[in-house]
């Protein structure tokens, strides 16, 4: 495959993208302070994901997850963790045009007022720009040899990493929708969170880790093609995610109606 099929920041390189440095718990950046309000923690049985606060209509808060976060949960039961440490009830809102791209919607009802984030422009994304992801891991590393579970931590198991734009699949697309390749750390849990320009609006989901243990066989792409071997190495690297315009593009009005 010819890499004009992509847009490429040159030089990716693991050691850059595993840089932890550029993980961060806290942040009084005027982004970190959106990411934080609009972020929500989403609690199946017996797993959990992320979301982000797209839409508000009454006492109605509409939630972007993926949909492999809110898949299988027992019994149909959801709730949602909001940023101020509240658990609500939810319930999924069947979106028909979103059944091969893996976003859901998930809603709840509340009387507090919680902002809403923007709806940007992932069109406008190139190789080097800055992005911010956003959500809540699921374990917490005590040392080398022990894990802890974040479910019962409430709102300190958020996590908020910067890194940039490093791939955009421009002709082709992986399964499900998954086009964004950015150098932040994403860890387990963080699926379905935000990825955030720096105007704070959302131009992503978060949905892929780097370094999936199944190699190549993970990017085959939708028309069942594999990249090279080199780009392979590249895409790797990268989490993943699945650009805002795809939502906007099917199913932005369903929000609202």
């Amino acid at each position: 495959m010819s890499q004009s099929t992509y847009k490429i920041e040159q030089g990716v390189r693991k050691s850059f993208t595993n840089n932890k440095s550029r993980s961060l718990r806290e942040s009084n950046s005027p982004v970190a302070e959106i990411a934080k309000k609009v972020t929500i923690r989403i609690l199946t049985e017996p797993g959990s994901g992320s979301g982000v606060l797209i839409a508000h209509q009454g006492e109605t808060y509409t939630v972007l997850t993926c949909q492999h976060v809110v898949a299988n949960s027992k019994g149909g039961k959801y709730s949602v963790l909001s940023a101020d440490g509240k658990i609500y009830p939810a319930r999924l809102k069947a979106i028909r045009e979103l059944k091969d791209i893996d976003l859901a919607l998930v809603q709840f009802d509340s009387k507090t007022i919680y902002p809403v984030v923007k709806l940007g422009n992932s069109h406008l994304l190139t190789a080097g720009f800055q992005v911010y992801a956003a959500g809540f891991p699921n374990y917490h590393s005590i040392n080398k040899d022990a894990i802890e579970d974040t479910r019962n931590w409430g709102t300190k198991a958020y996590s908020f990493t910067t890194g940039k734009i490093s791939m955009m699949l421009v002709d082709k697309s992986l399964p499900q929708g998954y086009r964004l390749g950015y150098t932040n750390e994403v860890e387990v849990g963080m699926s379905g969170g935000p990825v955030l320009n720096e105007k704070g609006e959302l131009v992503g989901i978060n949905g892929r880790l780097k370094y999936p243990i199944q190699g190549i066989d993970v990017f085959t792409f939708a028309d069942g093609s594999k990249p090279s071997v080199e780009m392979f190495q590249q895409m790797e690297a990268l989490s993943w995610g699945i650009p805002i315009a795809m939502f906007r593009q099917l199913a932005e009005d369903s929000v609202t109606n």
